[in-house]
């Protein structure tokens, strides 16, 4: 049933037929053509995404039903005047307050709004207004920095900057920011095509249950439904993954689901509202079975098997160096505990969506927002039975991803749909459908025990994890691999005994997040550290500095550091402002981190890249790593200019299937490590041809490749006589400032980067990092029960909101890593390793309780924000 509804539109009449129940935003999006307003939470109105002005208020418009538009003046970005587009662009642009961008539409929207009434909003101010706008990426500092520039250059007193300088160091704009800012950019979701279907699924409702029977006859004969898609109707290998096949794209008849975002049907229907109609009118018979949900339970001999493919001990994960038992009986001090960490949930703003259609030629071409779109092309050529060549895989740069976006969700789904139908299909998940079908941060069980000497000198740790990574594979092994690795931090050890247990079990999976077990292994070791200090009569600083790597040390792995060892440099940066707050009285925390720069541990890796001269002067920049807020292709562009000494606006980042670039997933911190060395390398061929006198048009039809293969490192329990894990680590200290309440009051982060080649987007990066590493250390959580979470809303999921936020100081200390480009190596995970740690130990300062569990919600700290409270408290009898 459908209504008329009438409005003013940005000026213009509109009279719309609206289904009964239709949002607002769906009627803006479908029937109107609006972009800027995006669906991130629909129908919570809790990210902000989707702000209108409606008779002058702004206005969440995905709560708000399309009726209740009628008559009424709605203005989106679309309907601001040109000029004032061009000022808010131009501002976000310059204050660098963008990354993803797929939040910044509504709050430049809000920006507006805000200025509007009250031209000179003070920072606070500022915060507050933006408080119903979720941004997961930035940490919001930049953000406010961008609105506080916009009022003051409507008030004349300040002009953006847009910086055009492409050279290595400098703040080169990132690329296409101007129209991420106006939503002009376009996410998977905002895609259409001619004869374009909407595709819908159906997920499990048990964590663990037999289908018996799966009926789609009903679903069938609903009016504009095209196809339904069930097991049986894959043509290919129905199981897939990123390192093990154990994940099916639809659980069949017979078989057990295995957690509640099991795909059991998929529906493509001629509109989405149908689609999801539809896909409910599927009916499935269960015998439901009881769900394996505690991961120590799961490891025991008679516990259930959770996924066929492979036992129930996923991986088992050790470093053994030197004798841990005589060390610990010598040490003066030793201290123990166990430390518990939480699952996390991505909360990328925008939510999983794919687009298939058939081209010409007769090859199907996919639009992903995936992380490694080489590996998507694999595994849906694989599901369609199809050669790899008859698949052509598109990035669509996403809304964030922090490590979700690796493995599939609805991209072989959505592929085969439209192999069904022979027409373009699209399909975008809600974010309950969402948070249910992607792998999160891993909770870990850590027992650890530490002893140093009377002066406070480290001399054994030992650790023994589990990790529990839900019903399939994903990289948990890579996880709990990396979190054995990192179990000492970045300190020297020379006793070592780790040990680290990956387990399945029917919650959701855990896979990759930004820190992928680096950052729950800090949380132990920096807690070991402050019990260790306070035995050895040290402060925080002091036992740091003393135990700090430098060259030469050894890393928990039995790596050796040969170069860019920034540790300490950081440390020293941090000196001063961490007694001053000691001298004033003021609680003060200090933790100190390592990540490392590539996955290493044996794996190939490549950085590819291909430098395409184009007709009409530009030069394409082809690369087979993903852009998702990091700012990658901005730095890669970067790369190319400082070789060849071209203008940045010539380079026109693209990632697609036009050349053989498969450099596997956006992870470890690897992008620019890799991707720039590789982008440098063809910029010296083209600068090369430059140098002989030829110009670009010259030039044109001339491609520049370069294939950059790392295999120099080593799988752990190798016996080699030259262990090398990984090549290269970040560094980091960071110092948490709380006020005379306990509350988080200041930051700083600071970070050994090698070389900043994007100062503006390196800071970007940490200051989003910090953000994220307060909320796992502070608020965040998704318990499940019976292996379902119970929270799905944004504010219960506890990530912070810019009232949230303290003021955040960032700290770029270059210690140049002669395996990368211009000396740079990876930012984007260090950044939240030590946060939690320094946390902790602020709070130990303020009240001397030493605090084991994340998060720290019953904290003063964390009773401070104004998020994370879970109405439903879900089954806690076991840790998360």
């Amino acid at each position: 049933m459908t209504s008329s509804v009438d409005f003013t539109l940005n000026g213009q009449p509109v009279s719309t037929s609206a289904r009964e129940g239709a949002s607002l935003l769906e009627v803006l999006r479908d029937d109107c053509g609006i972009r800027s307003t995006k669906d991130g939470c629909s129908p919570q109105g809790q990210c902000g995404c989707c702000l209108a002005v409606i008779d002058g208020k702004p206005k969440v418009t995905c709560a708000m039903k399309a009726s209740r538009a009628a008559g009424r003046e709605v203005v989106t970005l679309e309907g601001v005047s040109q000029p004032e587009r061009e000022l808010l662009a131009d501002c976000f642009v310059a204050a660098a307050g963008l990354q993803c961008g797929f939040c910044i539409p509504g709050i430049a929207l809000r920006a507006k709004a805000l200025v509007d009434q009250n031209p000179t909003p003070s920072r606070q101010e500022i915060a507050k207004a933006i408080d119903g706008h979720l941004c997961r990426c930035t940490g919001y500092v930049k953000i406010i920095d961008a609105i506080d520039l916009f009022a003051r250059a409507r008030r004349g007193e300040a002009r953006p900057e847009l910086v055009s300088d492409g050279r290595v160091g400098s703040r080169l704009s990132r690329y296409q920011g101007h129209a991420m800012t106006l939503g002009d950019r376009p996410y998977v979701d905002d895609l259409t095509r001619p004869n374009m279907l909407h595709g819908a699924v159906l997920q499990s409702p048990h964590a663990r249950a037999r289908v018996i029977r799966i009926d789609t006859s009903k679903a069938e004969a609903l009016p504009g439904v095209v196809a339904v898609a069930t097991a049986k109707d894959v043509p290919g290998k129905r199981w897939y993954g990123l390192i093990i096949n154990d994940w099916p794209g639809f659980v069949a008849e017979g078989e057990e689901v295995r957690c509640v975002g099991d795909i059991l049907a998929a529906v493509a229907a001629e509109d989405r509202a149908t689609a999801r109609k539809a896909a409910q009118l599927v009916e499935v018979e269960f015998e439901v079975l009881p769900a394996v949900v505690d991961p120590v339970r799961a490891l025991e001999p008679d516990a259930p098997q959770v996924n066929p493919t492979h036992p129930n001990l996923l991986s088992r994960t050790a470093f053994v160096r030197g004798d841990v038992d005589k060390a610990l009986a010598e040490s003066a001090h030793v201290v123990s505990g166990t430390w518990k960490t939480q699952r996390i949930e991505h909360l990328y703003l925008e939510p999983e969506s794919a687009l298939a259609e058939p081209l010409p030629d007769g090859r199907l071409h996919l639009l992903t927002q995936g992380q490694g779109i080489f590996d998507d092309r694999r595994q849906v050529a694989a599901f369609l039975n199809l050669d790899i060549e008859q698949v052509f895989v598109e990035l669509v740069p996403n809304g964030g991803a922090f490590g979700g976006k690796e493995d599939m969700s609805i991209q072989a789904h959505t592929a085969l749909l439209s192999h069904m139908t022979g027409r373009p299909v699209k399909i975008t998940l809600s974010r309950e459908e969402s948070i249910r079908i992607h792998p999160k941060r891993h909770p870990l069980l850590m027992k650890f025990t530490a002893g140093c000497d009377r002066e406070g000198r480290l001399t054994a740790v030992r650790a023994h994890m589990v990790g529990d990574t839900g019903a399939y594979a994903s990289v948990g092994a890579k996880v709990l691999e990396r979190a054995a690795g990192h179990a000492c931090g970045p300190y020297r050890v020379v006793n070592v005994d780790i040990e680290a247990l990956c387990a399945s079990t029917n919650n959701p999976p855990g896979g990759a997040m930004r820190g992928f077990g680096a950052n729950q292994a800090s949380f132990a070791i920096e807690g070991c550290m402050d019990m260790l200090a306070a035995k050895a009569g040290l402060d925080g600083w002091q036992i740091r500095m003393l135990n700090a790597v430098e060259v030469g040390d050894t890393f928990t792995t039995g790596q050796v550091h040969e170069k860019s060892v920034g540790l300490k440099r950081t440390l020293e940066s941090v000196k001063d402002a961490y007694y001053a707050a000691k001298k004033a009285g003021q609680a003060v925390g200090i933790a100190c981190g390592i990540k490392n720069t590539g996955i290493g541990n044996g794996a190939k890796e490549w950085g590819k890249a291909r430098l395409a001269v184009e007709d009409d002067g530009t030069v394409s920049l082809y690369n087979g790593y993903t852009e998702m807020g990091q700012g990658l292709l901005t730095v890669l562009t970067q790369c190319a200019v400082e070789v060849t000494g071209l203008d940045a606006s010539v380079f026109r980042p693209k990632v697609d299937a036009t050349y053989a670039l498969d450099c596997g997933q956006t992870t470890g911190s690897r992008a620019t490590l890799f991707g720039g060395r590789a982008v440098a390398d063809a910029a010296k061929k083209l600068r090369a041809d430059l140098d002989q006198g030829k110009t670009l048009a010259d030039l044109a039809g001339h491609v520049y490749a370069a294939d950059v293969l790392i295999d120099d490192t080593t799988p752990p329990g190798v016996a080699t006589e030259h262990i090398k894990t990984h090549t290269s680590f970040g560094f980091a200290t960071q110092v948490c400032f709380l006020d005379e309440n306990g509350r988080v009051d200041r930051f700083i982060a600071s970070h050994d980067v090698g070389r900043a080649i994007n100062p503006a987007l390196c800071e970007g990066q940490l200051e989003g990092s910090v953000h994220m590493g307060l909320g796992f250390a502070l608020s965040e959580d998704l318990p499940c029960e019976n292996g379902m979470p119970v929270a799905f809303r944004l504010r219960e999921i506890g990530v912070l909101r810019a009232r949230d936020m303290p003021k955040v100081e960032v700290i770029l200390v270059e210690e140049p890593e002669p395996e990368g480009p211009f000396g740079a190596k990876g930012v984007g995970e260090i950044g939240l390793v030590p946060t939690a740690g320094a946390v902790a130990g602020a709070l130990f300062d303020f009240d001397g309780e030493h605090r084991f569990v994340l998060p720290m919600k019953d904290s003063p700290a964390g009773r401070a924000l104004s998020v994370g409270k879970i109405r439903h408290k879900g089954d806690r009898s076991t840790w998360r």
